[in-house]
């Protein structure tokens, strides 16, 4: 799928000095997706360049071009400094065609900022950048009634307020928020008629809606919003040539694969998390690590949890000894990415695993591998900085506790530790009101207490 970025990398590559000025594009995002994380850089360099040229021509557009790919950037490697580029450039590419009154380009420069943001709270987990967000779609689609910027501007819109009633609204709602993504990706689809990166943005608005629609799905265990998520990330992919398009149509076959992995798990269905992971298994098969670290980390910890659920449905060892494997995978990408939430998770997440491979085997040094893991982990983190990924950590770590006292059937101090946990996890879950989480601590508190009042 990627042998002609491959030979883009092999012909630009050679003799860096002489590439072109102007980057390897020429401006043209729909070719960004054939370079891999290294060249896309080195082309987002070259644009800021090409953009700060005293002879260059239509600097706003330039700057414009050259945020897009520095988001790019971000959204592969998870580099912050390249996403604060992107605003960056995108904030000075409004300004330039404001003072020349150009408002269709204002506009698309403003849907930029945002997502821009929207990347941000996605993947650095802060989700107050969401409301900056809807402040900058909200500006684009009120100057604006056509054009690009008009359904981009929607389907942020929609997006933002999707991610707002995900923990609360009920089927009827979720599909009704789903729907009213339709006119957006129509008009979208029309676009790509007539400009082809506009196709990518169609297929990333439908990627969008099948991500809503599978958390409302997982949440509310309603098969019939999963499969729709299913339907909708397979309908992306078939839009799209994985040959000049092969990023975006392997994250819808990624999301096609957690689609089922999440309804196989909702539903106890086995045959469908089986899919679900082969369908994973398959995207990694067409995605390589140097192409896209991020989004080969993230696939490798969905596969992880799918394997994680199959182990859970079968009491199979073996499955929760491959999810480890995943996740360690993972963390050669997410190990140099300390504000990432995602790192958090997959620590947590793998901790969880070796706990259920040795309660399963009964093999105590798996288990103390894994607290000694948890340790480190939950030392590296920040409960200032980033205090829901150390309450998870504390969470986790306290399922270890109370996995060791199952395994021996003794109490050194183990109980006692896993409830300082608890309460600290507690706490922090309850301040960000995070109530699913909560929960889980609370009802891991409670297991505890019986436990003791059962050997008293």
């Amino acid at each position: 799928m990627f042998e002609l970025g491959r030979e883009l990398k092999r012909f630009f590559a050679s003799d860096r000095a002489k590439a072109p000025t102007d980057g390897l594009t020429g401006g043209d995002s729909s070719l960004l997706e054939l370079l891999d994380a290294r060249l896309l850089a080195q082309e987002a360099k070259a644009c800021d360049v090409a953009a700060g040229r005293i002879s260059a021509k239509d600097k706003p557009r330039r700057r414009l071009e050259a945020a897009i790919v520095w988001r790019e950037v971000a959204r592969r490697t998870g580099d912050a400094v390249a996403l604060r580029k992107a605003a960056a450039g995108a904030e000075t590419a409004a300004a330039g065609f404001e003072a020349t009154h150009r408002m269709d380009g204002w506009a698309r420069a403003r849907c930029e900022q945002a997502f821009c943001a929207l990347l941000g709270a996605e993947i650095f987990g802060d989700p107050g950048l969401n409301a900056a967000a809807e402040i900058a779609f909200r500006d684009a689609r009120t100057n604006v009634k056509g054009g690009l910027a008009a359904p981009l501007a929607d389907v942020g819109l929609i997006a933002i307020e999707g991610r707002r009633v995900l923990d609360k609204a009920d089927a009827a709602e979720a599909w009704a928020l789903a729907g009213r993504f339709t006119a957006p990706i129509a008009a979208l689809d029309g676009i790509a008629k007539r400009v082809t990166a506009a196709r990518a943005l169609a297929a990333e608005a439908r990627l969008i809606r099948a991500d809503l629609l599978a958390g409302f799905g997982a949440r509310l265990k309603d098969s019939d919003l999963l499969e729709a998520a299913a339907l909708e990330a397979s309908t992306a992919g078939e839009r799209l040539d994985s040959a000049y398009e092969p990023l975006t149509w392997a994250r819808a076959k990624i999301m096609h694969g957690q689609a089922l992995a999440l309804r196989g798990e909702a539903m106890g269905d086995v045959d469908s998390l089986a899919a679900g992971a082969g369908a994973l298994a398959m995207a990694l098969d067409n995605l390589t690590r140097d192409h896209s670290p991020l989004d080969w980390a993230r696939t490798q910890v969905a596969l992880a949890q799918a394997l994680q659920a199959l182990g859970e449905s079968a009491s199979d060892a073996r499955a929760f000894e491959h999810a480890v494997s995943c996740y360690d995978r993972a963390g050669l990408v997410l190990r140099d990415a300390a504000t990432l939430p995602l790192r958090g998770l997959a620590a947590g997440a793998r901790a969880l695993c070796l706990a259920r491979s040795a309660e399963i085997s009964g093999d105590r040094a798996v288990l103390d591998a894994a607290e000694a893991a948890m340790k480190i982990e939950l030392a590296a983190l920040s409960p200032r900085k980033d205090p829901v990924g150390w309450a998870l950590a504390q969470l986790h770590l306290a399922r270890l506790y109370e996995a060791r006292m199952g395994m021996t059937g003794e109490d050194r101090g183990e109980r006692a530790a896993a409830l300082m946990a608890l309460d600290a996890a507690l706490d922090v879950f309850g301040d960000h009101g995070l109530r699913s989480l909560s929960v889980l601590a609370t009802d891991a508190i409670e297991r505890l207490s019986a436990r003791e009042a059962s050997q008293s």
